[in-house]
């Protein structure tokens, strides 16, 4: 797998669109800190660690759904692995006139575009929510 946290969004996109309350993803660090993101934010309702069959590490995603409608309407990644896309703590985009998320991996650690502008930090933009 190149990209796990494309994998990680696609994975959550699809599930949210046949109407899954638990999708299930690969464990690892970054995962795991921006799902953190994501549920300080209120868009999931949370996450556990947990183990396939096999005995991998896995994260149970708990999805957040509003009058039957799923909470995340947009979810697109925005650094890949062809085009890394850093930005300074100026650059940093707003998601629709701040409505929405961007979350960024700085050198302070994996924090929504709020934080980041107040902690006054810029780095890579990973994905963007709304």
């Amino acid at each position: 797998m190149n990209d796990p946290i494309g994998d990680m969004l696609t994975r959550i996109r699809n599930s949210q669109l046949r109407g899954k309350s638990v999708v299930s993803t690969p464990a690892s660090k970054l995962r795991a800190w921006v799902l953190d993101v994501l549920a300080d934010e209120g868009y999931i309702r949370g996450y556990e660690s947990g183990t396939d069959k096999n005995g991998h590490p896995t994260l149970e995603i708990s999805l957040k759904y509003f009058d039957g409608t799923p909470v995340i309407r947009e979810l697109q990644r925005v650094s890949k692995p062809g085009r890394r896309v850093y930005m300074g703590v100026k650059d940093i985009p707003s998601v629709r006139q701040g409505l929405g998320v961007s979350i960024v991996s700085t050198p302070k650690g994996v924090m929504s575009d709020a934080n980041a502008r107040a902690a006054n930090v810029g780095g890579e933009v990973l994905c963007t929510v709304f």
